[in-house]
């Protein structure tokens, strides 16, 4: 699902929502979660998941055109871990 199909999806649920009104709130929350993610903090959705960041060390990898060794930097990448409710929502048999 792409978010202009979100966005679309919200505007046929709700009654007296504009298209443009949910894109600003999708576009919104987005913002937001990636700001508290710039900063540091975590998001909880409680039920769906939680938003975090994590170290990643600095490795040694490998050019894979040519072969030759390189150096990857630390870097500090988001990660999703989903929560009960969404894990057995996914997980139950359709």
């Amino acid at each position: 699902m792409t978010k202009s199909e979100l966005v679309e999806m919200i505007t046929e649920q709700q009654d007296g929502i504009t298209r443009r009104e949910a894109e600003v709130v999708v576009n919104t929350i987005f913002a937001v979660i990636g700001d508290a993610l710039a900063d540091g903090d975590h998001v909880e959705l409680r039920g769906f998941g939680s938003f975090t960041t994590k170290q990643r060390n600095a490795r040694l990898g490998r050019n894979p055109k040519t072969g030759a060794s390189v150096m990857v930097p630390a870097k500090t990448v988001p990660h999703f871990k989903p929560g009960k409710e969404l894990r057995e929502r996914v997980d139950s048999p359709s």
